[in-house]
């Protein structure tokens, strides 16, 4: 088998795709948190967005990677460097 067949059958095994699944719901999960925390929490438990986040990160979705300001393409790169180990794991 060619080696970049293995490779290709390494990172899509159900062990790989499981554990960087893990990685993206820690990854989900703690901007969920953050998200909630910047929101208002209404009595009937619906939060609403103040609308300063909600033009940033409008914007922010609108805005191609190689567009966005040092410090949002470094906070991207921190979340990239979260799964690395894994890949490299797999592939050694």
């Amino acid at each position: 088998m060619p080696a970049v067949d293995k490779v290709r059958k390494a990172l899509f095994a159900e062990q790989t795709v499981d554990r960087l699944a893990a990685i993206e719901h820690e990854r989900w999960a703690h901007w969920q948190e953050y998200v909630h925390s910047r929101c208002e929490r209404r009595a009937d438990g619906s939060l609403v967005i103040p609308p300063e986040l909600v033009a940033r990160w409008e914007s922010q979705i609108r805005t191609h990677y190689s567009d966005l300001s040092t410090e949002e393409r470094e906070s991207d790169r921190e979340q990239v460097l979260k799964y690395l180990p894994v890949i490299v794991d797999i592939l050694s």
